[in-house]
This record gives structure tokens, C-alpha cells and sequence, in this order.
């Protein structure tokens, strides 16, 4: 009978184990206690996997060049399209993506609709990523109007 416990007790023990270690890889987590945020979760937690940090990146394009110097819209997308490459360099998609970090220059109501329209089309909007985004009087360069940074995790 003893032996008969043990086992179950080894196999119950085993099997709670397991499902403890078997956590998705990444959850992202909203308080109900804080306002239901649009676009974006209130925390990314990591469970497993190799975290790559993402330089900002900014609008310029391959050629080193400013795109769109009084086109916001158009720094965006060249934004999320270098971010999209990096992550690639990094064995990464935006998927991957848990956290970004926003800093505008000038930012206003009109600056953060085009932002957001932007990023939609970049980021998982099932599982948004955890989200920072700053108003900032200048970033590195006077055309530049526009950085984003990245934390990703691949499983």
C-alpha cells in the first residue's frame, strides 16, 4: 500500500510540476483595477525564451537619408519598417515584440492618430505589446520627428 502511495503521490507531483513549467512563454497582463489601455498591455511577462533589445530606430532609410523631412506619416512607417528589419537581423518578427518605447517630437492629437495607424499594422493587436510613448523637444537630428525602441522575445 505504501509503494502504491508513493507512486501516485510521484506521478500527482510530476504531473503538477509539468504544468507549472508549461506557462506560455509570454503573457500580457492588464489590472482590472487601472483603465483598459487601447493598443497596448499594462505588462509582458517573460516566462522563457532570449530577450533582443532594439536599438531606436528612426526614419531613415538604407541609404542613410531622412524619408518624409516634414511627412510624419511617412517617418512612421519607415520606422516600423526598420524595426521590422532589425528584428529579422535578430531572428525575430514583430510578433515577438513585448515592449516599445515611443519618443515624438511635437507630439499632438494629430501626430498620435497617424502613430497609431502606423503601429496597427506593425504589432500583434491580439497580444499588444507593453507600451512607453514621450513627448520630446528634439531627438538627434532637427528632421528627425520620430524614435522607437524595441524589447522582443523569441521562444
Amino acid at each position: 500500500m505504501r509503494l502504491r502511495s508513493f507512486f501516485v503521490f510521484f506521478v500527482l507531483g510530476s504531473a503538477a510540476a509539468f504544468a507549472q513549467t508549461s506557462k506560455p512563454q509570454v503573457e500580457f497582463k492588464n489590472s482590472p483595477e487601472i483603465s483598459s489601455p487601447p493598443g497596448y498591455s499594462h505588462a509582458a511577462v517573460i516566462n522563457s525564451g532570449k530577450m533582443i533589445f532594439l536599438s531606436g530606430q528612426v526614419g531613415l532609410n538604407k541609404q542613410g537619408e531622412m524619408v518624409g523631412k516634414e511627412d510624419f506619416r511617412a517617418q512612421a512607417t519607415q520606422v516600423f519598417t526598420n524595426l521590422r528589419s532589425a528584428l529579422a537581423a535578430a531572428g525575430a518578427t514583430p510578433k515577438n515584440v513585448v515592449k516599445l518605447n515611443y519618443y515624438v517630437v511635437g507630439l499632438n492629437h494629430e501626430k498620435l492618430v497617424a502613430l497609431r495607424e502606423v503601429r496597427d499594422q506593425f504589432i500583434d493587436k491580439e497580444h499588444a505589446p507593453a507600451s512607453t510613448l514621450a513627448g520630446v523637444q528634439a531627438l538627434f537630428r532637427e528632421d528627425a520627428m520620430l524614435e522607437v525602441e524595441a524589447v522582443a522575445m523569441v521562444p
